[in-house]
């Protein structure tokens, strides 16, 4: 039987896993693994466990709800979860060796982010709490309150693309639930949001992070905070003047990782990893010399929940594990508090989670690739072996043809190296000629990587070369490279993506040169926008979630009164050098048909921002068509309704069918 590339609609037969949880005494994984219900439209997750000896993989929680969070108690005899199961987000606490799960909060607006104490009676977890609620106030049907009231705004942040409009009286606080007692115990209160970290291995510190700044507004500061139960006081750690979070610990209770930055290039910094030393009471950055940053900054558009865990610790109290984003993938490096770096897990894939066995000789890693959505691997740290542990996708793809991608590299603009990858499009055939679909990934401080992306298989199933590359402004390839992209929008940056056409079609003789199309969404749609304004070189274009015009943009959007100002390097004091670096003032110049693709309650760049690149081209004749995509946030593509997420690959494809 011959295959067939995949289709938009195979999200329904994909499933995700991530979050892989290593037992403590390095039996069994927990995981979670994520589908989709397609009569309800809905993901659905659960917890699965696959057994370290036999590799027999058990489902451990059930129902159509959503579960996360799996975490092991220090003795592995129980396992705390998040579960939708009831309603909101809840606790629940799980016996590992059989029996029902019980739920342990019943908070009014929910709760997440278990974490054990380590002597295992205990569980600290976020608490959302409104003006003149307590911990201990559960919602009660007479409480649901559904009455329209007018919002009422006195922060410039109050609203969010993830949460919509924020309740400005609600504060994220940190409880303590006792298993022995049953009783709840709030640890933090006051006008200001606090993030748990973590609970130190000898049990006298959590760690949280909180900006206690008066103005928050104008503040975007994490720090790093030491609570003592011994005397109910938290001691700041980092000193104000960065964002600090993912704090792990040392087994025997010295060292504090964080993860962070100066923002010395505000969000275009590179994270480092810094140690604080509770004995010598001394801040250490131990990675100042590595040019990446850390963490996983990989875009994708199919894993659902993915969790990176920070530094994770072996026993010896010295030596570390984590994950670096570098040249177009992610991998797992060791560190020591020394300085020593190098990569333990370095290959041309996508690690988007890992977990690692408490004496430090192996991992738990999920990885994903070009041609594989995601699984779940057994690393050995000291070969470098690696052995497949789960096939969740393995029997539907074994039925379909993915194409797999070449690697390239060329000059861009001022001779920089560029780094990206070409799709060749399934049931190629050598000398035939194929239409070219150039990508352009958001952010713009991400990066394009080793990685499965359903909407580029879904291009090369229909009979489109792909092209996606990181021009400047992506992480990946060094401070300077992603920092240089702020003030030049629509300079360097077009020109690297123009020059991967050029290699393409100089490279490449099945590219048809007069069939090229172009699509992108966030900062990629402002780049498509800006594309068309600027060259008639392609026949079609699709802009998603865009930006088109700066001015407005700055009051519209959640992050826009100062991400504007991060990355064009102007305010409305500058409507001169705002209005440049807009599409929206090039749009007499488009002549490229163009689809226009939003999200209703796209916070992040408003659907403003269509209406108006839409109306303008109205205005002048010209070919172009706008989608609306109802109760849709800017996470549309990622996580949105699957019917809304299959919808939009079909616009995109027929558009490219209709056009090229």
């Amino acid at each position: 039987m011959e295959k067939k590339g995949l289709q938009p609609e195979d999200l329904y037969e994909l499933k995700s896993v991530v979050d892989p949880r290593l037992s403590p005494d390095g039996k069994g994984t927990v995981y979670v693994q994520t589908h989709i219900d397609k009569e309800k439209n809905e993901y659905v997750s659960n917890l699965f466990y696959i057994s370290s000896e036999d590799k027999k993989v058990s489902q451990w929680t059930y129902g159509d709800y959503q579960t996360n969070s799996p975490r092991w108690s220090p003795d592995g005899k129980q396992l705390a979860f998040v579960s939708t199961r009831n309603g909101k987000p809840q606790i629940y606490v799980l016996p590992t060796m059989g029996g029902e799960a019980k739920q342990v909060t019943y908070c009014k607006h929910g709760a997440a982010n278990p974490v054990w104490s380590p002597c295992g009676e205990k569980i600290a977890f976020s608490v959302t709490i409104g003006k003149n609620e307590t911990i201990h106030d559960v919602e009660t049907k007479e409480q649901q309150d559904n009455e329209l009231k007018p919002l009422e705004v006195e922060k410039m942040k109050y609203k969010s693309d993830a949460g919509g409009f924020l309740n400005l009286d609600n504060r994220s606080q940190i409880g303590i639930y006792n298993l022995e007692t049953d009783e709840l115990t709030q640890v933090t209160e006051g006008d200001h949001h606090f993030q748990l970290q973590s609970w130190s291995p000898d049990g006298k510190y959590l760690v949280y992070t909180a900006d206690l700044s008066e103005d928050t507004d104008f503040s975007f500061m994490s720090d790093v905070y030491l609570y003592e139960f011994a005397t109910a006081k938290a001691k700041k750690l980092t000193t104000g003047t960065g964002s600090f979070g993912e704090a792990t610990w040392s087994p025997n209770s010295r060292y504090v990782s964080l993860i962070g930055s100066e923002r010395e290039f505000k969000n275009a910094t590179h994270t480092k990893i810094w140690i604080y030393d509770l004995k010598e009471q001394t801040m250490q950055c131990t990675t100042s010399d590595l040019d990446a940053p850390i963490g996983d900054y990989a875009i994708g558009d199919f894993q659902q929940g993915a969790v990176t865990q920070g530094v994770q610790w072996a026993a010896d109290n010295e030596s570390f594990y984590f994950l670096v984003t570098d040249q177009g993938s992610t991998a797992i490096y060791y560190g020591n508090i020394s300085g020593e770096l190098y990569p333990a897990l370095l290959d041309k894939q996508h690690v988007y989670g890992f977990s690692l066995a408490k004496d430090g000789s192996e991992a738990i890693v999920a990885i994903s690739k070009p041609t594989e959505p995601g699984e779940l691997y057994h690393l050995n740290i000291s070969t470098g072996e690696l052995e497949q542990l789960t096939n969740v996708n393995e029997a539907f793809l074994a039925k379909k043809e993915l194409s797999a991608p070449e690697e390239l590299r060329f000059e861009g603009a001022e001779g920089w190296e560029v780094h990206g990858w070409l799709m060749k499009p399934i049931g190629f055939e050598e000398g035939k000629k194929y239409p070219l679909i150039l990508e352009v990934h958001g952010g713009p401080h991400a990066m394009y990587a080793n990685t499965y992306f359903h909407e580029f298989q879904t291009l090369a199933a229909k009979g489109y070369a792909v092209l996606y590359v990181n021009p400047r402004g992506s992480h990946g390839y060094g401070q300077k490279f992603v920092n240089a992209v702020r003030g030049d929008y629509g300079g360097n940056d077009y020109q690297d993506l123009m020059c991967a056409v050029d290699y393409a079609l100089r490279n490449y003789d099945f590219i048809d040169e007069d069939r090229l199309g172009v699509t992108g969404g966030s900062y990629g749609g402002f780049m498509t926008n800006w594309i068309v304004g600027h060259t008639n070189r392609f026949k079609a274009a699709v802009t998603q979630r865009s930006i088109s015009n700066w001015i407005s943009f700055y009051g519209v959007s959640d992050i826009g009164y100062y991400f504007t100002e991060w990355q064009i390097l102007a305010d409305l004091t500058d409507l001169d050098t705002l209005w440049k670096h807009s599409p929206l003032a090039y749009a007499d110049q488009i002549e490229t048909p163009l689809l226009i693709l939003h999200g209703e309650k796209d916070y992040r760049c408003p659907v403003e921002q269509a209406e108006q690149l839409f109306i303008r081209l109205k205005q002048q004749k010209k070919e172009t068509k706008f989608i609306r995509f109802p109760e849709s946030n800017h996470e549309l593509s990622r996580s949105g309704k699957p019917t809304l997420r299959i919808k939009r690959l079909e616009y995109i494809k027929d558009w490219f069918v209709t056009y090229l």
